[in-house]
This record gives structure tokens, sequence and C-alpha cells, in this order.
């Protein structure tokens, strides 16, 4: 289950890069209730979104030319240089070569070999976000990607990731753990392929954080109020819960998902279910670069 007792492969971090940081913070205060938090004047803008007095998630102006507003999802790492390496040898890009974040920690920025953004967080004195799986912060990570297994081959040769399949109509899910301790309790995402299940064939490859809400039609119902999209309506999926996908103002994307009680406190891979489920065609494709600060 994800959390906060990090392993190499896990999630450790979450940031949203857009065009109006002063209005993406007032949307996600409103849709989850979230608090941001300058990082202060030298950080560029930079700053934290804060649930009970911990950091749920990141956000951030876009810096690059033609960047367009995303979630970025993170994974530690505690060698980030030879991380890099690998992504270059496993056919990846490195976007921005590795930093030291002002003794918080190392970042880089990569894309996988078939276009999906990602970033890893190298420990400093942040070791990464401060609650997880609660409501209102990140329960789930979803790669959607043309070649599932492809994907997933480049990913354990950087983090050791383990991943289970599992049968779902039309397309085989998989559930991506990471290299230590019970497979089952160190489940932190899946895998769908795109065009099945997942959005439609010409939906870009892409990380898609899910957030975890007590009322996925409340939550649906505050976002479209407050100038979000619905992407995907609020849908049950047996064994698994309620979920929906929405774009935020600026069309970054992101899902809510009400986990079914069996889930709660448990791991999020039971062999039974998934919500492999994406967004329609016309949803945009996330590219953006921005930098991590504290």
């Amino acid at each position: 289950m994800l959390g906060t007792d990090f392993r190499t492969g896990s999630p450790n971090w979450l940031d949203l890069g857009s065009p109006d940081t002063g209005a993406a913070a007032a949307f996600y205060g409103a849709v989850f209730g979230w608090e941001f938090v300058s990082a202060g004047p030298e950080a560029g803008g930079y700053g934290f979104f804060r649930q009970d007095d911990k950091t749920v998630a990141a956000l951030g102006p876009l810096t690059e030319e033609g960047a367009r507003p995303a979630w970025m999802h993170h994974f530690m790492t505690p060698d980030i240089r030879a991380t890099a390496e690998a992504v270059r040898a496993g056919g990846g890009t490195v976007r921005m070569e590795p930093m030291d974040v002002m003794g918080e920690g190392w970042l880089a920025q990569f894309t996988d070999p078939q276009g999906a953004e990602f970033a890893c967080w190298q420990p400093g004195n942040t070791p990464g976000f401060g609650i997880a799986s609660a409501e209102n912060t990140l329960v789930w990570a979803e790669l959607h990607v043309p070649d599932p297994v492809a994907d997933i081959a480049f990913y354990a040769g950087l983090f050791g990731w383990r991943h289970a399949e599992m049968q779902a109509p039309g397309m085989t899910y998989r559930v991506l753990s990471t290299a230590d301790g019970d497979q089952e309790d160190a489940s932190f995402g899946g895998v769908a392929p795109l065009g099945e299940g997942a959005g439609g064939g010409d939906q870009d490859a892409r990380w898609v954080p899910y957030f975890h809400v007590g009322d996925v039609d409340a939550t649906i119902a505050r976002a479209k109020e407050n100038g979000g999209t619905v992407l995907m309506p609020a849908a049950d999926v047996p064994e698994v819960g309620r979920l929906g996908w929405l774009a935020d103002p600026f069309g970054a994307v992101f899902a809510l998902l009400k986990p079914d009680p069996q889930m709660i406190g448990g791991a999020l891979i039971s062999g039974r279910g998934t919500w492999a489920c994406g967004a329609p065609r016309s949803s945009p494709r996330p590219r953006s670069r921005r930098p991590w600060s504290c």
C-alpha cells in the first residue's frame, strides 16, 4: 500500500506544473481542502499542498516553453546519478540532469521509452511527501502506455519493480510493487495498455495520480463548480471502489478513488479487480519541466 515508508522505487513526491499557480491552488483547495504554503521568495513560485500539517503534494509554475500542465510522479532512488545512467541504458531520456536542491535532496527528470514523463528524488533532509493513502491524498499511481510489458521491463531495470497480472474485460492490468517486502503490501500502482480500456488509441503515454476521496460524486461536483472538466464520470468497479477522471481548469489530468471497504487498511491488490479506466482521446499530453524546491 502506498505510504511514507519509502523504499527504492516508491512514489515519494508528487507535484503539479501549472501556468497559474494561484488559480491552481484555489481549485485544489476547493476540491480537496488543501492549504497551499509557499516555499518562499527564493523558490520561484513553488510551494506545498498541505493537509493536517503534512505535505500532500506540491505546485510550481511551468518553466519550459511549450510545457503543458501536468502532475509529475517522483520515485525514490538511493543513487540518482546511477538511475540517470540506467534510464539512458534502458532507452529513456534524461530531460533534467541530477541536481542538488538546497540540501533537501537530489532531483532528476526523465521520459521513459514510450513517452511517459516521470522524475526521481534522492532524499536528503526531505524524504518525500508526508502523507499518503488517507482521504484527499495520493493513493495510487497508474501508468498508461502502448506496450506495458516493455515499459515494466524498463522500470524494473531502474528500481527492481515486481508486477502481478490481473485479467479485466478486454485487457490485462498489471499491478506494480516495489522490490522489497510482501508483494501485495508493497503494491503502489498499476499499468494499463493504451487503447484497451485506457481511453482510446491516440491517448499519449502518461502517469496518472489517483487521490483517495470519501465521496467521488461530491468531489466531481466541486471540481465542475470550480472550473474542472469531467473526463470520465463516476463509476463503480466491483471490489475496487468508485472512481472518476478529471482535468483541472488548465488541463492537468488526475483521478479519484473511493476504495472498497475491503481494501482500506490493506494492500491495493486483491487479485479480483482493477480500476483500469482512462481519459477520453481529447485529454492533453502532459509535458512539463519545472524545478523542485523546498
